[in-house]
């Protein structure tokens, strides 16, 4: 039996009482929110002295942990049902009609855990002066201490419904490993104990817990940035970000498949989310890549290997990168500044790969007249391209983090309200504000659960002795821990969100990197390329899975065509981990130097991955793909001898394929040699 009976909207397209109800309950909730976000980023403080951080933390959490239970079912409704929803759903009901009728279809349970949520967190927020005066987090009133229990419960259930059981498992164990650690035969794992009761009031009540560093980081920055995503997207920026990449790359031998690498990268920028990318750009671009001659594993893994790069392509990035800020103590700008050269080699090798492929195959762009003309296309969208130079500005140059994406999104709205075409309603503004409180409520319930594992680590003190006794498991030897740390994040990603790998690692890994001299920005940043690699590797691959189903194509296969063709993000982590100028971390000479080599290493690399030399425009034989992949690779690496033997590898690499003739038919370029063809 279902849950909740299904709904369906009436004949003239208005939702019936109930959902209408629930929707303005989360638009409500969702404004009181984002209001005290502003009030405490812009110390607005209407209603008197600024709030202390739990208290802004609780009313934070009653305004969206308790939409969890608004926009997450129990559990996930059947493939069948939601079939049966969307054919029951009548032609002319308006497309929200449908969507809106099913999500705000909230049962009663749900609903009184809505109320329970808000008013739990409200209770503790009117008491926080106590809390923090009279040291409840340490010894609290029996109502409290059953308020802290029930607080635990709830976070752990809202990070059930928003990221899995596996990761609210995890969490759960490791809340409650201060229970035990004194007992833990492994020295190494042992720790200060509590009994449930201190664990309880820790978790609830104490900042290194639920409230500590992710929550305050995603209450203070990522509500801002999360915002401005979906102002960006639901104000028209995927269609402008996909009309621009038709208009520069559309006519280009591959054009569908370069058209979809640039979009996915351009909504990377806003969304940082990579299924959402897919879900996204998928429909336009992979359907156009198909048409256009890819088979569709090919259309699949391309969309979603550009799309998986998302959570590392600034100026958003994904939520791991906003707690970046609070580990390191860095400004949010400098995070987004040591990103940009690793993400922009990451869709260099792809771009190569798709270009390689292209040529490979003969397979051609588009008809110039079924194309947008470039001019027109970026003056009708000047409003995106204002917001996002203004939001970098503010980043870059004004380092308002926590006031930016605010400041871009009032502009934006102005702008669309303004605007003569295509201007927002008053109708667009309430979805925009819903579509952000689904949004905020997912990310908050995720970082409220991913508070715990940081709360028992550092409330058993286990942390710190984990990252010590790394190091020396490994002995001093970089790579092997290198190695060790990529193994790990890889394998906790698929299981995990990335928010989730990266706070787990964050506390035990990174430090470790850091102790053996690994430059700190790289050493984060490498945890954080190899959590997201798990959305193009099989056997999980959410992003390449996505992609298969719009694609209709085999998922593990397009999973590790995914992987094939993102093969730069395995590779470019120990680079930039081993050489720190890779993410800017260096004087600017070196930087400059840095990127240089490491273009042309991506270049020969991908070459070598997709059997094709593009500009040389010859194949590449089983020899001489090693031979590029391993001069590719040497470039990438700081030792001068490397890069100079790389450098020269490379060279003559392309003297030698330049001089042999072209086998096959050429034709502007294109040619059907065999990859598998053996020689160089």
């Amino acid at each position: 039996m279902s849950e909740s009976p299904t709904l369906t909207p009436s004949r003239d397209g208005i939702m019936s009482p109930r959902p209408r109800l629930w929707r303005s309950i989360s638009l409500l909730m969702t404004l009181a929110g984002i209001a005290v976000v502003l009030s405490q980023v812009f110390l607005w403080n209407p209603f008197g002295p600024t709030m202390l951080t739990n208290q802004f933390l609780y009313v934070v959490l009653a305004c969206f942990l308790s939409q969890v239970f608004i926009f997450y079912r129990w559990r996930k409704p059947t493939k069948s049902a939601a079939v049966i929803e969307e054919e029951a759903a009548p032609d002319h009901v308006e497309p929200d009609a449908a969507t809106d009728e099913g999500t705000f279809s909230v049962p009663w349970w749900d609903a009184l855990l809505v109320v329970g949520t808000a008013a739990l967190c409200l209770y503790l927020a009117l008491r926080a002066k106590d809390i923090v005066n009279l040291g409840w987090d340490v010894e609290s009133p029996l109502h409290i201490l059953v308020l802290s229990y029930l607080f635990w419960a709830v976070v752990l259930e809202a990070l059930r419904r928003t990221a899995g059981p596996i990761v609210t498992v995890i969490a759960l164990l490791f809340s409650l490993y201060p229970m035990v650690s004194a007992s833990i035969p492994f020295p190494v794992l042992q720790g200060i104990q509590y009994d449930s009761n201190a664990a309880a009031q820790r978790h609830a009540l104490g900042v290194d817990s639920i409230l500590g560093l992710p929550l305050q980081t995603a209450a203070v920055i990522l509500v801002g940035f999360l915002v401005f995503g979906v102002a960006l997207q639901r104000t028209g920026g995927a269609g402008f970000f996909v009309d621009v990449a038709r208009a520069a790359f559309g006519r280009a031998r591959g054009g569908s498949a370069k058209v979809a690498v640039t979009s996915s990268a351009g909504m990377g920028m806003m969304s940082g989310s990579a299924v959402s990318n897919v879900l996204t750009t998928g429909p336009m671009t992979i359907p156009a890549m198909k048409r256009a001659g890819y088979p569709g594993t090919y259309a699949g893994g391309i969309e979603a290997t550009a799309a998986a790069g998302g959570s590392i392509t600034p100026p958003i990035m994904g939520t791991a990168a906003f707690l970046m800020v609070s580990f390191l103590g860095i400004p949010y700008s400098e995070v987004a500044i040591a990103a940009a050269i690793p993400a922009f080699l990451y869709y260099l090798g792809i771009f190569v790969q798709v270009d390689a492929y292209a040529a490979r195959r003969g397979l051609r762009g588009e008809a110039k007249h079924l194309l947008p003309r470039i001019v027109p296309t970026l003056v009708a969208g000047w409003p995106y391209i204002f917001a996002i130079a203004l939001l970098t500005f503010l980043l870059v140059v004004r380092r308002d983090e926590a006031q930016a994406p605010f400041v871009t999104v009032a502009v934006m709205l102005v702008i669309a309200f303004a605007r003569r075409t295509d201007r927002l309603t008053i109708r667009g503004l309430r979805d925009i504000v819903v579509a952000s409180g689904r949004a905020i409520a997912e990310i908050t319930g995720i970082i409220a659960g991913v508070g715990l594992i940081v709360g028992g680590l550092s409330m058993s003190g286990v942390s710190l002795s984990l990252a010590r006794e790394l190091v020396t498991a490994v002995g001093d030897n970089v790579l092997l821990i290198l190695i060790a740390g990529a193994v790990t994040s890889f394998v906790l990603g698929m299981g995990m969100t990335v928010s989730a790998v990266y706070v787990f690692l964050a506390i035990v890994m990174a430090p470790a990197l850091i102790a053996l001299d690994v430059n700190p920005v790289a050493a984060h940043l490498f945890v954080i390329y190899w959590a997201a690699a798990s959305y193009i590797t099989p056997p999980v691959a959410l992003a390449a899975f996505a992609a298969a189903g719009i694609a209709k194509s085999p998922p593990m296969a397009t999973g590790f065509t995914a992987m094939r063709l993102g093969a730069v993000k395995y590779i470019i982590p120990f680079c930039f981990a081993l050489n720190p100028a890779l993410v800017a971390q260096d004087s600017l000479p070196r930087v400059a130097l840095a990127l240089g080599l490491s273009i042309i290493g991506v270049f020969v690399m991908a070459s070598g991955f997709e059997a094709w030399m593009p500009v040389v425009e010859r194949p590449l034989g089983l020899i001489g793909r090693g031979v590029a992949i391993a001069a590719g690779l040497c470039l990438l690496l700081p030792e001068t001898t490397t890069t100079i033997a790389g450098l020269v590898v490379a060279l003559a690499l392309v003297v030698v394929v330049r001089l042999r003739p072209p086998s096959g038919r050429t034709a502007g370029g294109l040619a059907s040699s065999s990859p598998e063809a053996v020689g160089v």
